[in-house]
């Protein structure tokens, strides 16, 4: 694993405005960087980052399963009682799923370490599964990366392929997509995968999550009053749990993606349930709920929200002594404490891994870099190859 300098595409900003990537630059500060690239063999995609994300992957939905016949883990994992019907019926049907990332820490030579699950709402889709790939065709055919590299990046494909398989499930039902108002990263991830479900054959629309509304028969409905059946809201499910619609949920027929079970692996007490099923797995690090007198055994730590996301509210302990607070919102749910792994540091940069999944299957890496140990929502995105 390597960082490599090279020099940025004299045209990229010219070509993102024409492909619409309107966010590779936010508050003034570079998001996308192309000023170098990290170099993988093919034996640390495949042994070190592939087959442990499939493993922790399927980790994870034992988890589910123990979650949802136990009221105890409920409570813990601080969903309201007025949903865990709703979540174990999802998790009954099987509901479907379609994508998910997993953050890994990982220096190419030691096996990756999960630090968290993406499970519900993951960004950086676009500039994973189409941006990196168009930064990587185009590097090549300038002569400055040899054309025997490669990229772990089947991400588009399988997103489309994904969308055609839950077509089938819901025939004929159209896939609204929804975010937030002004929030251009998101709208952008949203858009991309509207095309891909195109792509793939589907009717789609589109509708803001403070334009949705209530029919009198108690469905949800868009913009224009169209009962919504079937819809991916890039939007937590503990914000939509808390929200005045949320006692809506259990009584609407709308088909969701992701499926309610999700909320279950998108939150941070997945990470101590993970050590308890699967102690010393090499993937893992110790976690435990901070009211856990087992937690006191650690000494460097990092103290996470249940519920939090972006890195905020992470506090990093050395010897039991704060180094690092960052701000945020969350906290009031309770925390957890999982074991110090610091990031790897190449240069003055400390890298994230970044491994997505399509229904299950490996699909692509992303990588993220900071000049700090904590890896926020401006993080840079650096594109990556394989090569060797």
């Amino acid at each position: 694993m390597l960082r490599v300098n090279t020099r940025p595409r004299a045209n990229w900003q010219a070509l993102a405005k024409e492909y619409g990537f309107g966010f590779h630059t936010m508050y003034g500060e570079p998001y996308w960087d192309e000023h170098a690239y990290y170099q993988f063999s093919l034996k640390q995609i495949e042994e070190d980052i592939e087959s442990p994300t499939e493993d922790i992957h399927q980790m994870c939905l034992e988890a589910v399963d123990k979650v949802v016949h136990d009221e105890a883990l409920l409570r813990r994992f601080c969903i309201p009682e007025a949903f865990w019907q709703c979540i174990y019926s999802s998790w009954q049907r099987k509901e479907p799923s379609l994508y998910s990332r997993i953050d890994l820490a990982y220096d190419g030579r030691t096996p990756a370490k999960l630090y968290e699950n993406n499970a519900d709402t993951p960004t950086s889709l676009y500039e994973t599964g189409f941006w990196q790939w168009v930064w990587l065709e185009q590097k090549v055919d300038a002569g400055e990366i040899r054309r025997d590299a490669d990229q772990f990046n089947l991400l588009q494909d399988l997103m489309i392929t994904r969308f055609a398989e839950l077509a089938r499930r819901y025939p004929g039902q159209t896939l609204h997509f929804s975010c937030c108002h002004d929030t251009v990263e998101d709208r952008g991830t949203v858009q991309y995968m509207e095309d891909c479900a195109r792509e793939a054959g589907l009717s789609t629309a589109f509708v803001h999550i403070e334009d949705i509304g209530i029919s009198d028969l108690g469905e949800f409905t868009d913009a224009e009053n169209r009962e919504i059946r079937w819809m991916f809201k890039l939007y937590p499910w503990e914000f939509m749990f808390d929200e005045e619609y949320g006692k809506h949920l259990p009584l609407t027929t709308t088909n969701w993606l992701e499926p309610m079970w999700k909320s279950i692996i998108s939150n941070k007490a997945l990470l101590p349930l993970l050590w308890q099923m699967f102690p010393h797995h090499p993937n893992l690090l110790p976690a435990y709920f901070s009211d856990d007198p087992a937690a006191g055994q650690l000494t460097d730590f990092v103290k996470k929200p249940i519920f939090s996301r972006e890195g905020a509210n992470i506090s990093i302990y050395r010897d039991g002594i704060k180094t690092l607070d960052s701000d945020g919102p969350y906290g009031q749910e309770g925390y957890i404490i999982q074991g110090y792994h610091p990031l790897p540091k190449f240069g003055e940069n400390y890298t994230l891994i970044g491994s997505w999944l399509v229904d299950g299957q490996a699909a692509g890496m992303s990588v993220r870099e900071d000049s700090s140990i904590v890896t926020q929502d401006l993080s840079r995105y650096i594109p990556h190859i394989i090569l060797g």
